[in-house]
């Protein structure tokens, strides 16, 4: 019907689901594997799309409990290497869904914005999260999973985002007992649509399926994008406090030999001033 789709590429559960610095080489073999299955099929997409985020795994051992999806977490630390490696290898898939002539967009989770302010790869060796060049990046700015402070969280980070991912409405992964799983209701979506336009022209609602459910489609078409809304200025206050005091802490944790350094330098300086006054 002539409507442009992008091809959101993923992989099996057992195999983390959504790319990240894990399964590099399955993603490879995946965008081939999906290539072929294109050309066989005579299917036309506009853009190519890499949802960048944690193993799926991970987020199943925090149904057990915090401490136990923390631990999770903490023993898949990587080395700077391994996250080196990792990068190469989508780099070189990017360049290779380039050549095929497809425009390449990946989805974040907003903290590779503090990440990057920081100077940053905690998160990312953290977490499997890769901080990757595309032609768009879409930050995933689900209000749905950070009530009450949704649309603080969205107005936030709007000023650093290409492309506004909005939601949920429903549908996708199931996260109960992880994150808030209510999703969107009618006023809150056209408020992050609103809110979200006044940063970016390309929004993103995830999902159809949970707009078509809740009976939003007609509602969308008729949606008054000038009606005015009100800023959460002082959530995001608070929002801004909370970035401020993370990128702050992931500074410190990738400089940490550094300030050990100045430490000793410093504690050495005053022991030679006192003992050769």
């Amino acid at each position: 019907m002539g409507i442009p789709l992008t091809a959101w590429l993923l992989l099996p559960h057992d195999q983390g689901y959504w790319f990240n610095l894990d399964n590099a080489p399955l993603a490879v073999k995946r965008y081939r594997e999906f290539k072929k299955w294109t050309s066989k099929n005579g299917l036309k997409w506009a853009r190519i799309g890499l949802d960048i985020e944690p193993d799926i795994r991970i987020f199943n051992e925090f149904k057990n409990g915090f401490f136990e999806g923390l631990w999770a977490v903490l023993r898949r630390f990587r080395s700077r290497r391994h996250l080196a490696t990792a990068r190469k290898a989508y780099l070189d898939l990017i360049a290779e869904i380039r050549m095929d002539g497809f425009p390449v967009e990946s989805y974040q989770l907003p903290f590779i914005a503090d990440e990057r302010k920081a100077r940053s790869t905690i998160l990312q060796r953290t977490s499997g999260i890769l901080d990757l060049p595309v032609d768009h990046e879409i930050l995933m700015l689900y209000s749905s999973f950070y009530r009450p402070l949704g649309a603080a969280m969205l107005s936030s980070y709007g000023f650093q985002a290409q492309g506004i991912g909005i939601g949920s409405t429903g549908g996708g992964v199931n996260l109960e007992g992880i994150a808030d799983t209510l999703p969107l209701s009618w006023e809150e979506l056209q408020r992050d649509l609103k809110l979200g336009s006044s940063f970016s022209q390309d929004l993103f609602i995830f999902s159809l399926e949970g707009c078509f459910h809740q009976g939003f489609l007609p509602k969308l078409v008729d949606l008054d994008w000038h009606q005015p809304i009100s800023l959460p200025l002082q959530a995001r206050r608070r929002v801004q406090f909370l970035r401020c005091f993370i990128q702050a802490g992931l500074w410190k944790i990738e400089n940490l030999w550094l300030l050990l350094g100045i430490l000793v330098a410093v504690s050495g300086y005053l022991w030679f001033k006192k003992t050769h006054n």
